[in-house]
């Protein structure tokens, strides 16, 4: 079995040998990191699997370190913060976070997200056999883990990848979010729940920024399809 890399980004130094000692004794291999300028540093030394990341940093932010990593990496990042409003929940998610677990956390709950993430992460990055799902000029590529609009290349996340990959593979179906939610996330569906909400938004700004094409349709009331191919 293949070892899955870690990237453990937490500037508490006993909060970090706690996470290394989980995920290690779990049989991934962690590398700890106390800044954000240090794992932005490993980051483009190293290719990693997963990111676990504080908010409160020296350096850069946690914020400022999910931003400049979205603009070339697709791996899970789950944040592990006490910030934990709502807006600082949402935020994270906008800026490309897969997951948000609060502080204090459960070492089997870190853990079993850390799995959950990976699991799903290696299905559409490498099981699915190089299957290129189009639509209209919307290319995904389930090999290369690329997408592309209108012949350009679209960066968008591993999580936001599930979802449009789901679609794509359904463009007829309507999903309701209690679907999608399940489906790409794995868990229940609690109904006031904004995160399937937010992935959408940040999907179609990404696909709008290279295409003025409509590509994912909200039906009022039910959930989101693909939109009709222009002819």
């Amino acid at each position: 079995m293949e070892t899955c890399h870690i990237l453990v980004v937490e500037d508490d130094p006993d909060i970090n040998r706690l996470l290394c000692t989980v995920l290690g004794g779990a049989g991934y291999d962690c590398r700890p990191a106390f800044s954000g300028s240090e794992a932005e540093l490993w980051a483009s030394k190293y290719e990693y699997d997963l990111i676990l990341l504080d908010l409160m940093l020296p350096g850069l932010t946690g914020e400022e370190l999910i931003e400049r990593l979205r603009r070339r990496k697709t791996m899970p990042i789950i944040v592990l913060s006490a910030k934990t409003g709502l807006s600082d929940r949402v935020n994270v998610l906008r800026l490309g976070a897969d997951d948000f677990i609060p502080k204090p956390f459960d070492n089997d709950e870190v853990l079993a997200r850390v799995e959950a993430q990976l699991r799903r992460y290696k299905e559409f990055s490498g099981g699915s056999g190089g299957q290129v799902l189009t639509h209209g000029d919307l290319v995904l590529d389930r090999e290369s883990v690329t997408v592309t609009a209108a012949g350009r290349p679209v960066s968008i996340t591993a999580r936001e990848f599930e979802i449009l990959s789901l679609l794509l593979s359904h463009p007829k179906k309507v999903f309701t979010r209690e679907q999608l939610y399940e489906q790409v996330w794995g868990g229940p569906y609690m109904g006031d729940d904004n995160t399937v909400n937010v992935h959408i938004s940040n999907l179609r700004s990404k696909l709008a920024k290279v295409s003025d094409r409509e590509y994912i349709k909200t039906v009022w009331g039910i959930g989101f399809k693909m939109a009709d191919e222009e002819r």
